[in-house]
């Protein structure tokens, strides 16, 4: 070759090389990019953090153990359980546990907290908090299509051509659009990740474009999986017990029995012919990431205090496998699913509640505004669930051996047993500052509404309602209430709103007020009504 032609290759071929080299940095400088991106350089001096005003509420739930261990005992007689272990968690503790049965009925050994029951979809949720902590990392965003990180997924076909490729969100979030999966893919627990890929490879047949609505799928959470394997370069089932088991010390929790003490490991069993027959229990396998792990009830509980955990938000140090701030949005209501217009408490009062999907877990807001955030698992052999109640710092949790026991029931009766005995309650929201003192002002002027008044309203507040207005319907109130005896401090709903009450010899006057996002807030609307 000409020397002059082997020069102008040679720097081609660099060329394109540096090309790509500079490429790789680009992008490895976006990652790093998004990844700051979400650390906040400044806080507020103002902020205070919400807090329980009931300094004896642990001991008031205690109060009702008794009743607690009668609703389990009941249940488990009622369904034929052989065993159910359960837990109270709440301020960071496991307050109580205890169980009732066999976990293992041939040798008489009883269930106890320590005992292993796997824990089926209750896995998803620790599935979901590695795709986030890999997407915290800067290794994934969850608007990328599943295939880039599962190349044979590029071969799906889909319903129609005018919709959207699987998203990581879809699949987090059940919106995939693939068709509901129980139990079928509970059989498929054991499967290699050859088996997995194949069955991408042969197709997937879909019930809905992706997206489109929220459809309970194992295969969705497989894949997921599949995706954590592909970016950490080790196991599913390792990178979750590096990366999540190991930091909250849970010591006793694993995805293959034959690697845990046999005499500790819960037998699962169905009720046939009236008596208990053991079930096959499946080996551990690509399927794990949608409902593998074998837990205790100590072990959970320190999961469910890390989610809870999460709540409120504050300025302290971050500990655990990911950050705060992605637990809180682990449990937030990320897809619809559904209105339960006819649901009634367990007392029977109706009380309608709405439904979402957040990532791995389930979300639920009831008639009396009370979230609860959990999920259910069930295999043959085992059935179990947790709910949490983040606004109120507790949650419970159930585990049995009896194939798809329906533990929501009991857990969900035990919940709203204690909520409403022990009298809990949401946190105390601190009045800010700001909050403060527009109240200190506003009460100043009020009665007479006088020129300097002007320097606490936004620009919004008199053209909405003329002074003269306002002045007379206040003064009017104020009138049928006498003579003001008391004003009570603020109840604030956040930083920058909230009411107060003017109490009066003869009434009382709610008073409410939001403030606007200025540098110093002041005051956009305002609404004064007189109690009944």
């Amino acid at each position: 070759m000409d020397p002059l032609n082997e020069i102008k290759l040679f720097m081609k071929n660099t060329s394109f090389l540096f090309l790509g080299l500079l490429m790789l940095m680009v992008v490895a400088c976006q990652q790093k990019k998004q990844v700051e991106e979400a650390v906040i350089e400044k806080v507020s001096s103002d902020y205070r953090t919400p807090y329980f005003e009931d300094s004896a509420r642990v001991s008031k739930v205690l109060k009702y153990t008794s009743v607690v261990d009668s609703i389990f005992a009941r249940s488990a007689r009622a369904n034929h359980n052989p065993a159910i272990a359960y837990g109270i968690v709440m301020d960071g503790k496991l307050i109580y546990s205890n169980s009732v049965g066999y976990s293992n009925v041939e040798k008489k050994i009883r269930a106890t907290a320590q005992s292993r029951f796997r824990i089926a979809s209750m896995t998803k949720s620790f599935t979901a908090m590695a795709i986030l902590k890999l997407r915290d990392e800067g290794k994934l965003q969850l608007t990328h299509a599943a295939a880039r990180y599962i190349p044979e997924m590029k071969e799906l076909s889909y319903p129609t051509n005018d919709g959207r490729q699987i998203t990581i969100f879809n699949l987090l979030t059940m919106s995939a659009g693939f068709p509901e999966d129980n139990p079928w893919g509970d059989r498929q627990l054991a499967d290699s990740d050859e088996d997995l890929l194949n069955l991408v490879r042969d197709g997937i047949s879909f019930s809905n474009n992706p997206g489109a609505q929220f459809e309970y799928s194992n295969l969705g959470y497989a894949l997921l999986g599949k995706i954590i394997s592909n970016i950490s370069g080790m196991t599913y089932q390792q990178y979750i017990r590096e990366n999540i088991l190991a930091p909250l010390e849970m010591n006793n929790s694993g995805f293959e029995f034959t690697e845990m003490p046999s005499d500790e490991v819960a037998v699962g069993y169905r009720w046939e012919d009236e008596q208990w027959k053991p079930e096959a229990l499946l080996k551990d396998g690509s399927y794990a990431s949608m409902g593998g792990l074998i837990c205790t009830i100590d072990d959970f509980a320190k999961y469910m205090n890390f989610l809870l955990a999460a709540t409120p938000a504050r300025n302290e140090a971050e500990k655990g496998p990911v950050k705060r701030s992605t637990a809180r949005e682990m449990q937030q209501p990320w897809k619809f699913r559904g209105l339960a217009p006819q649901r009634r408490t367990h007392s029977g009062e109706l009380c309608p509640a709405t439904g979402s999907y957040g990532y791995g877990l389930g979300w639920r807001q009831d008639c009396n505004a009370v979230i609860t955030v959990s999920h259910s698992g069930g295999l043959p052999g085992f059935g179990s669930v947790h709910q949490l109640f983040p606004e109120l710092g507790f949650g419970v949790v159930a585990f049995s051996n009896l194939t798809y026991a329906n533990m929501g029931a009991p857990v969900s009766h035990v919940a709203d047993t204690l909520i409403a005995l022990a009298g809990l309650q949401e946190r105390v929201f601190p009045v800010s500052a700001a909050l403060k003192t527009k109240q200190e002002q506003l009460m100043k002027v009020l009665p007479q509404w006088t020129a300097d008044c002007d320097s606490l309203f936004a620009e919004n507040f008199f053209p909405d309602k003329s002074k003269d207005r306002w002045k007379k319907e206040v003064l009017m109130l104020l009138e049928e209430i006498g003579t003001v005896t008391d004003v009570t401090p603020m109840r604030p709903e956040n930083l920058l709103r909230g009411t107060f009450t003017i109490q009066g010899d003869k009434g009382a006057l709610e008073v409410f007020f939001t403030l606007t996002p200025e540098t110093k807030p002041l005051i956009q609307q305002l609404e004064v009504w007189k109690r009944e």
